[in-house]
């Protein structure tokens, strides 16, 4: 069946409603400007135990009972690693000239640097980046996506350890070594602030520790933990960029950087204390890292709250941090959220930000801030997007950005029908939106050079298992059958240059440019 006639028939009958915008069309962004989709390894790939491929964290955590929400785990997800040429086909029709997608540790160096390089885990990443680039699409690759090597754990507790530093200094430069002469864009860690958030604050992801009253794991510390392994990988960060520097980049001509998860944050009372709290939420956030990478050390904020529960940098780690820094930051930006102050406010505090002495909601006078989308507490607020950016531009001196991700969440059981997930206006809305915004920002001089949607298909999404899609693409994980969806349909068009009127009704209009 030919998917993408039978979602031309459905666009003809919605109607959406996009605000303060008439139209939206390619040329609003540089002709060099890098549009793809997003995916990570442990997400899609499967084949967990094939080709000598080694267990990971992953792995371990959610074949342990009651972790994931149902049931499922990631062994199997979306066959990717036998069907990823077909997956390049969906890329290829949607008209994209870039993807971003993850790098499995445990392909590579099963045990870590214990451990010999893996070929057959080299050889794969070697005919998918030859794939995409036969169809001149541009691999943008994230070396470190949530997933471990799960020895790393057993041996020293992993990001809880300075050992790691090694590990991830060796493992990134067999990267480099294998594919920087055709990998140009490259990206250490993917969103670490919510890694050790989950991982190490509310005991949600691996290794699963926490303490009250953000959870009650069976070990851990909440209030010192997340430094501690956040800490080791700014400090892992800065040693692969620096191998980088120093041995590849300049012969592979490539740039390296990192991704950090970037909400947008409004002060839920005309107070200055509330004012104050957006800033120590911005700090607690992506500035955690971004600062000492850029800055060489952490938020002032940080430091007056945590005190001496906060790691120290040593002045060689500060030299080295200042020396590298980064070529670009990435920013995975999903949604808004107001804050209220929680120094002078009473407040129940939650392991993302409690440590901040601040609270978020999506509420304000019993009004939600934007729609609720599938995934809690992510609202579809498209302003937010300019706003994060533009803020990133004045706190970082307009170090270039891409979008790493952005995307809209459906949520799904057994029983939700097929018709409803592909009809998927409201993902529509949600991407014009935030691409209009984007283009705003990018008009007022923000340097971003590209935007990638999560994601290609929908996938393991983490502890919430196959209950949330995210995917521009349905999958059926029974059959494998990847359905495109009405977003698809919108972002093909987009990207083959047709001007995109606000107005899409039974007359909907898409105008060649």
């Amino acid at each position: 069946m030919d998917w993408f006639k039978v979602l031309g028939l459905v666009i003809i009958s919605v109607q959406l409603f996009f605000s303060d915008v008439s139209c939206l069309h390619r040329h609003q962004f540089p002709s060099s400007f890098l549009f793809g989709t997003s995916t990570s390894s442990y997400q899609i790939e499967g084949a967990y135990l094939e080709d000598n491929k080694g267990i990971s964290n992953w792995d371990a955590f959610s074949h342990t009972k009651g972790n994931i929400k149902d049931g499922t785990n990631g062994d199997i997800a979306d066959d990717h690693y036998h069907r990823y040429m077909e997956d390049i086909e969906l890329m290829q029709s949607l008209g994209v000239n870039s993807y971003r997608f993850s790098i499995a540790w445990t392909r590579i160096l099963p045990r870590g640097r214990f451990g010999e390089v893996n070929k057959l885990g080299i050889e794969f990443y070697n005919r998918l980046i030859n794939a995409l680039l036969q169809k001149g699409i541009v691999p943008f690759v994230t070396i470190q996506h949530f997933d471990i090597p799960n020895e790393l754990e057993e041996r020293y507790s992993a990001w809880l350890s300075p050992e790691i530093q090694e590990d991830f200094e060796y493992y990134a430069e067999v990267c480099f070594k294998a594919f920087g002469d055709r990998v140009k864009h490259w990206t250490t860690f993917n969103e670490p602030n919510i890694l050790v958030n989950l991982g190490y604050s509310m005991g949600a992801h691996p290794p699963g520790r926490c303490s009250p009253p953000y959870g009650n794991c069976t070990s851990g510390n909440s209030r010192v933990e997340p430094y501690v392994a956040a800490h080791n990988i700014i400090l892992s960060h800065a040693r692969a960029v620096n191998v980088y520097r120093k041995f590849y980049q300049e012969k592979q001509g490539g740039s390296i950087g990192v991704v950090l998860a970037s909400s947008w944050f409004e002060p839920l009372r005309n107070l200055t204390v509330d004012q104050l709290a957006v800033q120590r939420a911005l700090s607690f956030e992506s500035g955690w890292f971004l600062d000492p990478i850029i800055r060489g050390d952490y938020p002032s904020e940080m430091r007056k709250i945590l005190g001496s529960d906060l790691p120290v940098f040593t002045s060689e780690n500060r030299n080295l941090l200042l020396e590298t820094k980064l070529d670009f930051i990435g920013i995975n930006h999903y949604s808004t959220m107001y804050v209220k102050d929680c120094i002078l406010s009473q407040c129940v505090l939650n392991g993302f930000e409690g440590n901040g002495l601040l609270a978020t909601t999506g509420q304000k006078d019993g009004k939600l801030i934007g729609n609720l989308t599938g995934m809690p507490n992510f609202y579809v607020v498209p302003h937010g997007m300019e706003k994060v950016v533009m803020y990133m531009k004045e706190r970082y001196n307009n170090i270039p950005m891409y979008i790493t991700e952005n995307g809209y969440s459906q949520s799904s059981t057994s029983n939700t029908a097929v018709e409803d997930l592909v009809d998927d206006v409201e993902r529509v809305d949600f991407m014009h939106g935030h691409l209009t915004y984007l283009s705003s920002a990018i008009r007022k001089g923000a340097d971003v050079r590209g935007y990638f949607v999560w994601s290609l298909i929908d996938n393991f999404e983490w502890s919430f298992g196959y209950t949330i899609r995210f995917g521009l693409h349905h999958v059926n994980y029974k059959t494998q059958e990847r359905i495109p969806r009405l977003s698809a349909m919108w972002y093909r068009a987009f990207l083959r240059g047709s001007i995109i009127d606000q107005n899409w009704n039974e007359n909907w209009r898409l105008k060649s440019y």
